[in-house]
């Protein structure tokens, strides 16, 4: 007997967790999954070559970067709002960029805020969350972390408002696909450094994820030059070389390439100077200095 079966998110804002006697539930419902390890198998120029294919069918319309780019400053508080609410949860660090993503291609087919702006972003951030975690965030802490500005019904349905804009097409491509495949190929056999470039590069690219300056490049652009820049403080080799290899697996001009490193490690030295007031400053010179250790996200004012 076929049974129907309903696409419309149904779920209640609390649940019961059922533990057998000796066992203890998960506090906060966020906590209790287990995240696989990167696979090495499932990695390689394929694997790249797919996400190039894929990446400019999610970018918002020119127009709606147009119109952003002379007015950012609503668009950053969202984004930023979106990245504490993600921190403060302890999200995978996948989740953010595709909520971002989610609200940008929102608002590009629509144009217009909604009355309820952070009800929006927390519509997709609970998206992201049950596209990217086991264990998603609920309705209402997404509530909580607006301060009941909303309720869940109001985000559940915001929520079939985002998807029917999208008409369900949300696994969009994010600068984070990309690391860990690029990554790969610039360093072999030593684990730590590995984790160190993925650290800062992922800190980096969350930083441009709210920076409106660049809404509308290339998720595998803005990957590589988060990378270049990691590489150039933390890695000895022709900086040159290093930016050659990048563009090449990223299909792209290593002009264009340097131009957005230069342009990120610049965005970055602003913002750590708003974050430290003085602590870069070098009469009207930017220090040259590369950092040796990746820089820490609460370290800048995204």
């Amino acid at each position: 007997m076929d049974m129907p079966v309903s696409l419309w998110c149904t779920e209640v804002e609390e649940t019961e967790l059922l533990c057998t006697p000796g066992t203890t539930a998960p506090s906060g419902g966020h906590g209790g999954s287990v995240k696989a390890a990167f696979d090495p198998t499932m990695s390689g120029h394929r694997v790249i070559q797919s996400l190039l294919h894929l990446e400019e069918r999610y970018l918002p319309s020119m127009l709606y970067i147009s119109l952003i780019q002379r007015d950012p400053e609503r668009r950053e508080e969202l984004a930023k709002w979106s990245l504490e609410v993600c921190s403060e949860s302890g999200c995978d660090e996948a989740v953010f960029p595709l909520s971002v993503s989610l609200l940008d291609r929102f608002l590009s087919a629509s144009l217009s805020l909604p009355v309820s702006p952070y009800c929006l972003a927390a519509a997709c951030i609970l998206i992201a969350s049950k596209l990217s975690e086991c264990d998603n965030l609920t309705a209402d802490t997404l509530c909580a972390a607006a301060e009941y500005s909303f309720q869940p019904s109001n985000l559940r349905e915001m929520e079939r408002v985002v998807l029917a804009t999208l008409r369900w097409d949300t696994a969009a491509v994010t600068p984070q696909d990309f690391l860990p495949h690029i990554l790969s190929h610039m360093v072999e056999h030593d684990e730590e450094l590995a984790a160190t470039l993925r650290r800062h590069s992922d800190t980096l690219a969350a930083m441009c994820v709210c920076d409106s300056r660049f809404l509308g490049a290339m998720p595998s652009l803005v990957a590589a030059a988060s990378l270049n820049c990691a590489l150039r403080g933390l890695c000895n080799k022709d900086p040159h070389q290093l930016t050659g290899v990048l563009a090449e697996l990223c299909h792209t001009d290593p002009v264009v390439l340097e131009a957005y490193s230069d342009m990120i490690e610049h965005v970055l030295q602003q913002r750590l100077r708003t974050a430290q007031p003085g602590a870069l400053q070098k009469g009207d010179e930017v220090e040259d200095e590369r950092a040796g250790t990746p820089t820490d996200m609460r370290e800048i004012d995204l």
